[in-house]
């Protein structure tokens, strides 16, 4: 326990995000984060962050709603790889935007199945995930190529 509160304390100082008790669920840090499609709309996110290990094993699973303007960005410390992920406990449809470490959308796989143990892949190298409520990034015309304004993103 007190290396957690450590790493909370470290992760506030070096990020600026500070937990909100009222929205974060199992641990996670909140935030805020923006989706600026190529024509220069906007759509604004309230996020939980998925930052270590423990926290991206469990993510979304066992949840039964999100918030329509909610998700979950997974943060691999800017690394760019190969990733996949899947769709174990998940009990609502997702969808994955796959996201560059400059905040490139690179790949989005939409509606992924409740409880589906098939490996949903990045289709090449990312250096995060944000998962969304399923069918919300065709509902606000989000697509490859437009930009994740948040901090751990390099312009």
């Amino acid at each position: 326990m007190k290396r957690f509160a450590v790493f909370i304390i470290v992760l506030v100082l070096v990020t600026g995000c500070e937990p909100d008790k009222s929205q974060a669920q199992g641990g996670f840090l909140t935030d805020r984060l923006i989706i600026q499609s190529q024509d220069g709309t906007k759509h604004k996110f309230n996020i939980e962050l998925a930052i270590s290990q423990e926290q991206q094993q469990q993510g979304l699973m066992n949840r039964t709603e999100m918030g329509e303007n909610e998700g979950m960005l997974f943060w691999f410390g800017g690394k760019e790889e190969q990733r996949s992920f899947w769709m174990r406990n998940t009990l609502i449809p997702l969808d994955m935007l796959f996201i560059k470490a400059n905040g490139t959308i690179h790949h989005i796989h939409s509606n992924a199945r409740p409880l589906d143990l098939t490996g949903v892949p990045s289709n090449g190298k990312v250096a995060a995930v944000l998962e969304l409520n399923g069918g919300t990034a065709e509902k606000l015309g989000i697509k490859p190529g437009d930009t994740v304004k948040q901090r751990f993103f390099k312009e």
